[in-house]
């Protein structure tokens, strides 16, 4: 065999060891390349996982904060109506007959005298005429005139000593059926 012959067959052989290690890098490198493509879907569908939990949690505050404002601008809007009822309720009142206000002042006054039995009578300045009457009447003599005050109407007794005092105002009366019957008239208006 001479050198070339021998040159040869060494140059096959490397050349076949080459194509070997090639095919095997290639190989490789198809299992490194498949391995970090699967890696890549893994962490891919990860991050769409937590995006979409993100983006849920996201739209799931977003409407809850925009139901509490509209729910807020509704409560609003009905204290509003609500407040509008109730001063509507005091101006009807206020603006009743002379007749219905002297009634009105001689039952308070009925209604105070198992509180207060000797005293001063306040009252609104459109009522001091009516009460001056009422206090005429020998029902009442027990009690004096005690001054003009900021009410809507009714009176406030005060006992002579000043100890005691009853607020029979009309919005204290319709305070107190305002409290009572509160969620009744919000049904009503509102259901």
């Amino acid at each position: 065999m001479g050198l070339d012959a021998v040159i040869a067959e060494i140059k096959e052989k490397g050349r076949k060891e080459a194509e070997a290690i090639i095919q095997e890098g290639s190989a490789r490198k198809e299992e490194i390349m498949n391995a970090a493509r699967q890696e890549v879907e893994k962490i891919q569908l990860t991050v769409r996982d937590e995006v979409e939990k993100n983006l849920s949690h996201i739209i799931s505050q977003e409407e809850a904060a925009a139901h509490l404002i509209v729910k807020r601008q509704i409560l609003n809007a009905q204290k509003d109506l609500m407040d509008q009822v109730y001063r509507q309720a005091l101006d009807k009142i206020i603006t009743m007959p002379e007749s219905f206000h002297e009634e009105a002042i001689t039952s308070l006054l009925r209604k105070a005298k198992q509180e207060i039995a000797k005293g001063r009578v306040s009252c609104a300045a459109r009522d001091e005429k009516i009460l001056k009457k009422v206090l005429n009447e020998s029902e009442f003599s027990a009690y004096t005139f005690g001054s003009v005050i900021e009410i809507d109407g009714g009176i406030i007794v005060e006992s002579d000593d000043g100890q005691l005092q009853v607020d029979y105002s009309y919005r204290t009366f319709l305070n107190q059926v305002w409290e009572s019957g509160l969620k009744d008239a919000s049904d009503c208006l509102f259901a």
